[in-house]
């Protein structure tokens, strides 16, 4: 897999955890936790995002 296809799928996946945050704050039954642990994990994606970009470059 190409660094730029890489950088595809991660952004996908950011997009994808970013709409399923959205979901989950407007459900009462979820715990800010799970909503941190979702979080936290975009962050990371966005990370690795902007590592391989500056590699690519």
């Amino acid at each position: 897999m190409t660094i730029e296809a890489r950088i595809r799928e991660l952004g996908n996946r950011h997009r994808t955890l970013d709409e399923t945050i959205q979901k989950e704050l407007t459900r009462p039954s979820t715990g800010p936790l799970q909503v941190r642990a979702l979080k936290q994990k975009k962050l990371r994606l966005k990370e690795e995002i902007t590592s391989l970009e500056a590699r690519a470059t």
